[in-house]
């Protein structure tokens, strides 16, 4: 079985980072499994030729979402294998934290079923996938440093 190597990138756009912790909302998307379960998860997709990873990340947050906005930081990468198709594929996607720019939710794209606006605090409950669960508490950790020493962060990420 052949081999092939395939990378990916999106975000978690979060709009309220200048407010209350309570006010902040995540975007996310969901899609309907073979088992017709909906699952939700983070915005990503595949980086297109000429594009850096923060560039893709804010386009397919755009295009899954409908919603617009600009890389803070870094969260990390997720690596994992799958078969498909008669091939073995390894998988890395990188994660970024994202600040909401502007745009309304719109579940225009196919392979989204639905979007919405999530709490901070029911991130970890409502993410389908563990990795992602595990980013979002970064996300969470960021957002925090953040809001304790703003020109700080601004100077290490901006």
């Amino acid at each position: 079985m052949r081999t092939v190597r395939e990378t990916s990138a999106g975000g978690l756009v979060v709009d309220g980072l200048d407010g209350p912790r309570d006010k902040q909302c995540a975007a996310l998307i969901g899609r309907t499994d073979r088992r017709g379960r909906l699952l939700w998860s983070l915005p990503k997709g595949h980086i297109e030729q000429g594009e850096t990873a923060e560039q893709t990340a804010m386009r397919e947050v755009a295009e899954e979402t409908g919603i617009q906005g600009t890389v803070l930081a870094e969260l990390g990468s997720i690596d994992y294998w799958f078969v498909t198709e008669g091939r073995r594929v390894h998988k890395t996607v990188h994660h970024y934290l994202l600040r909401f720019q502007g745009g309304e939710l719109s579940d225009a794209d196919v392979e989204v079923t639905e979007v919405a606006w999530v709490p901070l605090a029911e991130l970890e409950s409502r993410l389908a996938y563990a990795d992602e669960r595990r980013l979002a508490g970064v996300a969470g950790e960021l957002i925090d440093q953040m809001a304790s020493a703003p020109s700080e962060a601004t100077r290490e990420n901006g």
